[in-house]
């Protein structure tokens, strides 16, 4: 998730917008629902600019999302891989072979079982295969976060997010696909790749150049790092706009489904709050059987409970349209986070005399 790590770096704290975004992201849904009740031709007619099954302006929040974190990710930090191996193993094997499988699993259980007689079967479809592109897709930045309100280790922090990063661009597609494929849903490669592409090696990319431009031309009273950290924030403005028109937008389009069952944001949000407290449980356990230090543990057990949700929305905007299911099943993810987050912060902190 987007944040401004300069800001959590300098009051050791969480920032102002990202303490209430679920208030922000709630605040957008209400309005979003509004608009797509009282407005539906300007949503017809947003719906309608696309190419190659991208939706243009949604692309353009995406990436207003997406680009700034990608500044922050430092691939110089790979260096450090092989320094205290523990945490990296337990991430990976968390991040990339347990947490999208549980999420699978949980959606077709709660979706095909528990809330069958609640919601049509073709609905069942979408919100599982949102479930599966939040699970399948690890935090990127808000980590950073996460990890300063725990005194995490900054620079173990910044390998795993760059690890995670790199696994990504090669895991998340085949993964989605697989899932996808296991829960009868059929699966569009071109647009799955063209996804992947545009949201995640594009971004990435791009926040390489701009991370190595800034750091080579830091002044000599601005170190590289600071350069950075100034550039994210001055940038910040421009993120934070673009998740929440994005909430806006999406939510805008669901809303006469919503006004028709009102409980659906509740009975998507049931899963995903068992997958989180889940993942976190499993990956803060093995680090304390692992006898990991406080400052490795808490932050590789808060980068698998977090998600990349803006990589999630594109690539279910893309697959299945901004008034799917899957669509309206990413964005709940943002607005169920960082309570969550906060609390598993609040449960490591209070337990850190447990670690070495």
């Amino acid at each position: 998730m987007t944040s401004d790590v300069s800001q959590g770096a300098d009051t050791g704290g969480i920032g102002v917008f990202e303490k209430w975004l679920s208030l922000w992201v709630a605040l957008c849904i209400g309005t979003g629902i509004m608009l797509g009740n009282a407005l539906p031709g300007l949503f017809s007619t947003l719906a309608g600019w696309e190419y190659a099954s991208v939706n243009l302006p949604v692309a353009v929040l995406i990436w207003a999302m997406v680009y700034p974190m990608m500044v922050n990710v430092d691939f110089a930090s790979l260096r450090h891989i092989g320094d205290r191996p523990k945490g990296l193993v337990i991430t990976l094997v968390v991040n990339w072979l347990i947490k999208p499988f549980t999420m699978a699993a949980l959606g077709v259980l709660f979706f095909e079982i528990v809330f069958a007689d609640m919601i049509e079967p073709a609905d069942a479809q979408q919100y599982i295969a949102g479930l599966i592109l939040l699970g399948a897709a690890p935090c990127t930045a808000m980590v950073f976060v996460w990890s300063q309100l725990t005194r995490g280790d900054p620079t173990y922090t910044l390998v795993q997010v760059s690890v995670n990063d790199a696994v990504m661009v090669f895991a998340f597609a085949p993964i989605v696909a697989f899932l996808l494929g296991v829960t009868d849903i059929v699966v569009p490669w071109e647009t799955l790749l063209l996804s992947v592409g545009l949201y995640v090696v594009v971004p990435l990319a791009a926040g390489i150049v701009t991370r190595r431009a800034l750091t080579a031309h830091a002044s000599r009273r601005e170190s590289g790092e600071a350069a950075v950290h100034r550039f994210t924030a001055a940038v910040k403005p421009a993120s934070v706009l673009g998740l929440l028109l994005t909430v806006v937008l999406l939510f805008g389009f669901q809303g006469q489904v919503i006004v028709d069952q009102p409980l659906v944001i509740a009975l998507i949000a049931v899963p995903l709050l068992i997958q989180s407290y889940a993942i976190f449980a499993i990956a803060y356990g093995a680090a304390l059987t692992w006898r990991l230090p406080f400052s490795v543990a808490a932050p590789c057990a808060l980068i698998g409970t977090s998600n990349f949700f803006e990589l999630a929305v594109a690539v279910a905007v893309s697959l299945f349209g901004l008034d799917s299911g899957a669509a309206l099943a990413t964005v709940v993810g943002v607005l169920v986070e960082v309570p969550v987050m906060l609390s598993l912060v609040a449960f490591a902190n209070r337990t850190r005399r447990w670690f070495p």
